[in-house]
């Protein structure tokens, strides 16, 4: 059972990290370049219809293979095995991850306009950094797992 877990993880990672290096490096320059808010915008409400059940498997199911790596929940807040402290890792990105999607969800995107893509621009390198980082921290459990 680990094995598709972890396999639905991985895909969902891949979704989830993709799309926003893609929206990085590819939308936000062209977006910020005419100054128009509206290719931010069509790319977001495409990609959201899979990026956000991405990110609800890579939750659920993170949760679920931490929960196995690391019974002891409160090795996940203390971080004292090397796996608790990759699970409070990824556990902080999640935190940034969130708060930077409701910030730019409920603050940022109502008001979109091209004199606010700067301040959409900072968040979606927050969260594109915050996903580079997700891979990898998950990356990193193979290493801590074989030492």
């Amino acid at each position: 059972m680990y094995s598709y877990v972890l396999l639905a993880h991985v895909l969902a990672a891949t979704v989830w990290t993709g799309g926003h290096l893609v929206l990085a490096f590819t939308v936000l320059p062209r977006a910020l370049a005419a100054q128009d808010p509206k290719i931010l915008l069509d790319f977001e409400s495409e990609f959201e219809r899979i990026g956000m059940p991405a990110l609800l498997v890579q939750v659920v199911s993170g949760l679920w293979m931490a929960h196995l790596l690391v019974p002891d929940f409160s090795a996940w807040i203390t971080a004292s095995t090397p796996q608790g402290k990759l699970v409070a890792l990824k556990l902080a990105l999640l935190i940034v991850t969130v708060l930077t999607a409701l910030d730019a969800r409920f603050r940022v995107i109502p008001n979109l306009s091209a004199s606010t893509l700067p301040a959409m621009a900072h968040r979606i390198v927050l969260v594109t950094m915050a996903s580079v980082g997700f891979v990898l921290v998950g990356v990193s459990f193979r290493g801590v797992l074989l030492a």
